[in-house]
């Protein structure tokens, strides 16, 4: 009618709502990665090179993802994402993604292993990123991994702390309550560090099934493999790690007053906290069978066995 009375209509400009870009898929460069989710101090660096000895495995340096991000902070550039509808996780999955399948490309290899304590702090993220991620839970006992925090403690790293046990013991319970929530929300693998370190051969092999490699038992001489230096702040560096062979756990130090919360950690992975009578000659068994209270069997009984649990990928 308005084109027959005047000669004009309307039309809709391309840009409107209903031609708007549809939401990304989420399709991933990397395929099916593996992460190490751990505490801080919990074995991960000899973890991570003995599955980087495996000929399909790539396990490259740390690289805590959190601290890896997009910059998109104007205005315009918020209003351009709008559009494309891309959102500030999208963003950040995509840098991720583009990285380490890029540092993976580069390797020969066809798999990666990531490692970086950190990440356990955003598992849920990572998670979202890689559907098809699968994860390693590594734990340690809780006392060990403080004290080695504690005796790792650098000015240069954290200006922030003074270097206290309790600051390292409030950092090491952050981790493990994390890794805890990570084992419940996600499907896995668990491992004990002094499992792995009194049984490597049987460790790894189990390892390996659930990743679907074969075993090779080279990997155990991981340091015949020349996995490089280890920059300053991104692993054990300690003498026995650059040993290049598994060698058994400590027994847990003593620190002290025992904080409940600690104490209640080790209940709950099944380990017996130092002040409840292991000792610097004996301590517990490398295996991590020592006899608990009957509270802490109760408490632990489910963490106290490794678990495997279904593959997402194959959901």
């Amino acid at each position: 009618m308005l084109a027959r009375t005047v000669g004009y209509q309307f039309a809709r400009p391309p840009g409107h709502p209903s031609r708007r870009v549809t939401a990304p898929e989420g399709g991933r460069l990397l395929k099916a990665p593996i992460f190490i989710l751990s505490p801080a101090r919990a074995g991960s660096t000899l973890l991570r090179m003995i599955l980087g000895s495996h000929s399909s495995l790539y396990a490259p340096p740390e690289l805590p993802l959190g601290h890896l991000g997009v910059r998109a902070e104007t205005k315009w550039i918020k209003t351009s994402m709008k559009e494309l509808r891309i959102s500030e996780d999208e963003l950040d999955f995509l840098l991720w993604d583009r990285v380490l399948a890029d540092v993976l490309s580069r390797s020969g290899k066809p798999t990666l292993v990531a490692k970086t304590p950190a990440n356990v702090l955003i598992y849920d993220r990572i998670a979202k990123c890689w559907p098809d991620a699968r994860f390693i839970f590594l734990m340690r006992h809780p006392a060990n991994c403080v004290a080695s925090l504690n005796k790792a403690w650098s000015k240069n790293w954290r200006p922030e702390d003074s270097g206290s046990l309790d600051e390292s013991t409030s950092r090491a319970l952050r981790y493990m309550n994390k890794l805890e929530e990570a084992r419940k929300a996600l499907p896995g693998k668990t491992v004990r560090y002094e499992d792995l370190t009194a049984e490597p051969e049987t460790i790894v092999k189990q390892l390996c099934k659930f990743l679907g490699v074969s075993f090779e038992p080279e990997m155990l001489e991981y340091g015949d493999f020349g996995h490089g230096r280890i920059g300053a702040g991104l692993g054990d560096t300690s003498a026995k790690l650059k040993s290049g062979r598994i060698q058994p756990a400590s027994a847990p130090p003593e620190l002290g007053e025992f904080p409940e919360e600690l104490a209640r950690m080790c209940a709950t992975w099944g380990y017996m906290a130092p002040s409840q009578g292991s000792s610097a000659e004996g301590g517990e068994s490398a295996a991590g069978t020592a006899e608990l209270s009957a509270e802490s069997a109760e408490l632990g009984a489910e963490a106290a066995v490794s678990a495997d649990h279904a593959n997402p990928a194959s959901r």
